[in-house]
């Protein structure tokens, strides 16, 4: 009877991780299948429990967050993105003008078809821009910030 108790609680644990994805519930329907394996093999409640109760707080506390590392995006796990994410943020030359329709940018080296990020910007040879987004193999390009500061002119007064 306990056997089947804790294949139960198993499979009602897993299916509820499907629904929440946060690599807790599973945790715990790892232990409730190990309980299992232990039912099975005859042994008494208590031992089925603290098996129970083992295998879950292990798997919480070795394989989970193991798993979220493996799983997290480069910006989460503070490792350098690499393919088209490296290419997202960086700066590009345009060649060719650059509107919502066409365009050609040097990025790194590469050079990469481009579209304005914002439809109403266009720009010209020579321009620096930054790659916004990437879709396909184009860039979406946006206004470059300038990288020197910008002297206001002084008011009056002050």
């Amino acid at each position: 009877m306990e056997l089947l108790l804790w294949i139960v609680l198993g499979v009602v644990l897993a299916v509820a991780e499907i629904f929440t994805t946060t690599l807790f519930l599973i945790m715990f329907s790892a232990g409730a299948f190990a309980a299992a394996i232990a039912a099975g093999l005859g042994a008494p409640v208590l031992a089925q429990v603290l098996i129970f109760t083992v295998v879950s707080a292990l798997t919480v506390a070795v394989a989970r967050p193991t798993i979220r590392r493996h799983l997290a995006s480069p910006t989460e796990s503070g490792t350098p993105p690499f393919g088209v994410g490296a290419i997202e943020g960086s700066t590009a030359e345009v060649l060719e003008a650059v509107d919502a329709a066409r365009g050609l940018v040097k990025i790194d080296g590469e050079v990469w078809s481009a579209r304005s990020f914002d439809t109403t910007q266009t720009f010209d040879p020579g321009d620096r821009v930054q790659v916004i987004q990437v879709r396909g193999a184009t860039a979406l390009v946006w206004r470059d910030q300038p990288t020197t500061p910008v002297q206001l002119p002084e008011r009056e007064g002050e």
